[in-house]
C-alpha cells in the first residue's frame, strides 16, 4: 500500500484556495480533480492581481510615470522569476505568451515557416495535445512539408525504437513532444529525446503545460530548443503562460504578430525589430497575468518543487490502487512512478459523461471526453475516458471520495 506521504500541511494549504471552501451544490462540498485542464488560484495570486488594479494599472514599458514603471517593474520581475524557475541562462529567453497553445503557434509561425518545406520531416507523437498537432497540419498544408507520429506503446510509454528509426530514415527538422502526457500521465524521456534529436540535426519543441506545474524544470538540463507552458494551470490566471527559447534561435526567428512594443524603429517605408524578448510580444501585454504568474511562482516556490512533486506521486499511487478495487475500472498509462499527477479511466459500460455527471452531483469535478487529445484516444480504441486529477492541495480524502462516487455511479447505472 502507498504510504500517505506528506511533505507539506496540506490543510493550511487549502486554506489559501478561497474556492476550495465553497459548496460545491447545497450541502456538499467541492471536490476538485480537474487540476490537469486548470488549478484553481491562492490568495496570494489573487491578491497580487488585485492589488496590481488598485495601486498601479498602468501599461509599462512606455510610460515615464510612476504607475507605469511600478507596473513595468513587477512585470518584468515576474519574468525573472521564471527564468530562475525553469533554469532559463537569460530573461531575454522567457517570452510571455497566452500559454501553451499560443506559445507552439509561435514557433509554428516564425521559426516553422522560415524553416519547413517540401521534403521536410517534423515528427510528433500520437499522444499529443491537440495544440501540437494542429498548427503543425495546417502549416504542412502551406508549406509541403510531413509529419511523422512517434507510437504508443501498450504501457502509455513512447516507442522509442520507432523515434530512432524516424530520426534515422527521415530528414527531420523539428521533434514536438508533451513533457507530461494530460491523459496517459506519461513522463517522457524529453532528455534523451533532445539528445538524439540533436544528433540527428533537429531541433525539439517541448510542451511543458503538464510537466511545469507538478515537477522541477531545468530547459537548459533537458536542452530544449523551444519549451512552452501555460500558467493557468500552475496557480497563474487564464491568458498567462511563456514561451521559453534558445537566445540564438529566438535572434534568427522572424517576430509573428507585428504592432507596438515588438518595434525599433518605424517609418513609412519600413520598420526594424526591439530586442528579445519584447519582438515577440507586440502589443499592450497581460500585465496582470503576468504579475500574476509571478506570484503563483512565488506559492510553487515556498512549497518546493521536489515536496509538490512527491506528494502528488504519493497520491496518484494511492489513487490507482483504490481505483484497481472498483470493479470494471480501467486505468490508463504507467504506473505511478513513471506518471504525473493524472489517472483516466473507464468504468465497463458506462459512458465517461455519465461517469462525470453522477459524480458531479456528489461534488466531485473531473473531465471527461477526449481531453483534446483524439487521435489517442482512437489509438486506444476508446471513444472517451474519464480523468481525475490531482495537485498540490488534493487529500487522501478526496481519493477516498471519488472511490464512494463510482460505487455511486456503478448503482445508478446497474441494470441499464
Amino acid at each position: 500500500m502507498t504510504s500517505n506521504t506528506v511533505p507539506y500541511d496540506v490543510e493550511a494549504v487549502r486554506a489559501d484556495f478561497p474556492i476550495l471552501q465553497q459548496e460545491h451544490h447545497a450541502g456538499v462540498p467541492l471536490i476538485y480533480l480537474d487540476n490537469a485542464a486548470s488549478s484553481q488560484k491562492p490568495r496570494q495570486v489573487i491578491d497580487a492581481i488585485d492589488d496590481y488594479y488598485r495601486r498601479y494599472n498602468a501599461n509599462v514599458h512606455r510610460g515615464i510615470h510612476k504607475l507605469s514603471e511600478a507596473a513595468t517593474a513587477a512585470y518584468e520581475e515576474a519574468r525573472i522569476k521564471v527564468k530562475r524557475f525553469i533554469n532559463a541562462a537569460n530573461k531575454r529567453e522567457v517570452i510571455y505568451v497566452r500559454g501553451t497553445t499560443e506559445g507552439i503557434n509561435l514557433v509554428a509561425q516564425t521559426w516553422g515557416r522560415a524553416n519547413l518545406t517540401v521534403g521536410d520531416v517534423v515528427v510528433l507523437t500520437q499522444m499529443e495535445h491537440h495544440s501540437n498537432i494542429v498548427p503543425w497540419q495546417m502549416l504542412a498544408a502551406e508549406k509541403g512539408f510531413t509529419i511523422q507520429y512517434v507510437p504508443v506503446l501498450p504501457d502509455g510509454t513512447l516507442d522509442m525504437d520507432a523515434y530512432a528509426a524516424l530520426l534515422r530514415d527521415h530528414p527531420v527538422k523539428l521533434v514536438g513532444v508533451m513533457h507530461v502526457s494530460n491523459v496517459l500521465g506519461t513522463v517522457n524521456p524529453v532528455q534523451d529525446m533532445a539528445r538524439m534529436a540533436h544528433d540527428a540535426g533537429a531541433l525539439i519543441l517541448v510542451d511543458g503545460a503538464q510537466a511545469v506545474p507538478h515537477l522541477p524544470v531545468d530547459v537548459q538540463a533537458l536542452d530544449a530548443d523551444f519549451y512552452t507552458f501555460s500558467g493557468h494551470k500552475m496557480l497563474a490566471p487564464t491568458g498567462s503562460g511563456i514561451l521559453y527559447g534558445k537566445r540564438d534561435l529566438l535572434e534568427a526567428m522572424p517576430p509573428w504578430m507585428g504592432g507596438g512594443d515588438m518595434i525599433s524603429r518605424v517609418t513609412l517605408t519600413g520598420s526594424t525589430w526591439n530586442e528579445l524578448p519584447y519582438k515577440f510580444e507586440a502589443g499592450t501585454p497581460s500585465v496582470a497575468e503576468g504579475i500574476g504568474l509571478g506570484a503563483a511562482v512565488d506559492y510553487l516556490n515556498s512549497l518546493g518543487m521536489d515536496n509538490i512533486h512527491a506528494y502528488e506521486q504519493a497520491i496518484t499511487g494511492y489513487a490507482l490502487e483504490r481505483l484497481a478495487e472498483v470493479p470494471g475500472v480501467t486505468v490508463y498509462g504507467p504506473e505511478a512512478a513513471n506518471k504525473g499527477a493524472v489517472a483516466a479511466f473507464t468504468l465497463a459500460g458506462i459512458h465517461a459523461h455519465d461517469v462525470a455527471q453522477v459524480l458531479d452531483s456528489a461534488g466531485i469535478a473531473v473531465r471527461a471526453g477526449h481531453h483534446c487529445a483524439m487521435p489517442l484516444h482512437e489509438c486506444l480504441s476508446l471513444q472517451a475516458t474519464a480523468r481525475a486529477s490531482f495537485y498540490l492541495y488534493n487529500t487522501y480524502a478526496e481519493v477516498d471520495a471519488l472511490i464512494d462516487g463510482l460505487y455511486t455511479v456503478k448503482r445508478t447505472f446497474a441494470g441499464a
